[in-house]
């Protein structure tokens, strides 16, 4: 545990949201499909979640640099993430499934990047400690994953908003657990968000970041589907999600370790380059149930490795009054857009081509992503 700064009440929130994600993705497109949506509207729908991440988390962003008042905004969007989703409970048709994720995500999506921003606050000089807090995410997602798994064995799938509602109640009320602390923003020299932008190595950073999320697009859009269909049961189906991001956990409690034994850039590339590799064991290898846990195993680097080495870039960044929009700039262009064109490339790829040649193109982005982060990304 570390002293000084409110752990277990910044690692609530992050249990709830991350449990929220946990029932979610994995599920959501299974409950698409019971409700008898095919494969491309079930990839509209789910590039809807992640198209609002392009705007929400910039927008909220900027005004909470410019408001000051970051907290207050995690509240505001925590609520209305949970009005927004009970909407569901009113109708399922497309167009009305289609404005309640619209209405749900744009807050939903808003939230995490002004969280990552007032975690680094309270943590001041300990940021390489993020990933001790940030692993209760991956805590509550494998609790949530692993028992919406056992649950929908003998319960109806359609139940599934319910458990997502409730976790969004849960996100509300562990952001009143937590007070603003404004770190040293203060003693900080600020540049302007254009210079910083105009970085060659931001630049590559934020594109292999897009890259990345968008070869994660038929991953979390499809594959409960795809394992679904090669004859594998909920309850394997949530066993093989907790085991990547058990995976993810336990590289989260290494990060401080590795964090000085090897360089940023070493441990990005090797997270872009096994990226590859996963994507072609789950497309080509889904019968083989040990192939396939392995593959899942690689989420430690592809999503956990890669996540907590980007975000230590965007803080070296991104200062002070840039903070949070760095924070948010980084979810925008990667889960926001990245996700949304994942989403959309998979759901018509899906119909058209087959899982195995989704999946490929997969490993190609992941592949680029480790190109371009070869020759330009810093030590």
């Amino acid at each position: 545990m570390i002293k000084h700064i409110p752990y277990w009440r910044l690692s609530s929130f992050y249990w709830f949201y991350f449990a929220s994600l946990g029932a979610f993705i994995p599920y959501f497109s299974l409950y698409l499909s019971d409700a008898g949506y095919n494969a491309i509207e079930i990839g509209q729908l789910m590039a809807v979640i992640m198209g609002t991440k392009i705007v929400a988390p910039y927008l909220w962003g900027w005004i909470a640099d410019h408001w000051g008042n970051r907290l207050f905004i995690i509240r505001l969007g925590a609520i209305m993430a949970a009005i927004g989703f009970s909407g569901i409970f009113f109708a399922i048709s497309y167009w009305w499934l289609f404005l309640v994720l619209l209405v749900f995500s744009f807050f939903w999506n808003a939230i995490l990047a002004q969280f990552e921003a007032l975690t680094f606050n309270h943590l001041v000089k300990h940021e390489h400690q993020y990933s001790w807090v940030r692993i209760w995410g991956s805590i509550g997602f494998i609790a949530s994953v692993t028992t919406m798994g056992l649950v929908f064995n003998s319960v109806s799938i359609s139940n599934l908003p319910w458990v997502v509602w409730g976790l969004l109640i849960g996100i509300a009320l562990s952001t009143f657990m937590i007070f603003e602390h404004q770190g040293e923003r203060r003693k900080i020299v600020h540049q302007p968000l254009l210079h910083i932008l105009k970085n060659k190595q931001v630049i590559a950073l934020l594109l292999a970041c897009l890259l990345v999320q968008a070869s994660h697009g038929s991953y979390y859009t499809f594959y409960s589907i795809y394992t679904e269909s090669h004859g594998y049961d909920k309850s394997w189906i949530g066993f093989l999600w907790a085991i990547g991001v058990l995976s993810e956990v336990i590289v989260f409690a290494m990060m401080p370790y590795l964090m000085k034994k090897f360089s940023m850039r070493s441990l990005l590339l090797a997270s872009l380059l096994s990226g590859s590799f996963r994507w072609l064991l789950i497309g080509f290898y889904i019968d083989n149930a040990l192939i396939t846990t392995l593959a899942q195993i690689f989420h430690a680097s592809t999503f956990g490795l890669y996540h907590a080495v980007a975000i230590a870039y965007i803080h070296r960044y991104f200062k002070g009054k840039n903070q949070g929009k760095g924070q948010a700039l980084y979810s925008s262009i990667s889960f926001g857009l990245g996700g949304m064109l994942g989403s959309l490339y998979s759901g018509y790829l899906w119909e058209s081509a087959g899982a195995s040649m989704t999946f490929t193109l997969s490993a190609v982005l992941s592949f680029i992503a480790f190109a371009i982060s070869w020759k330009y990304t810093e030590k």
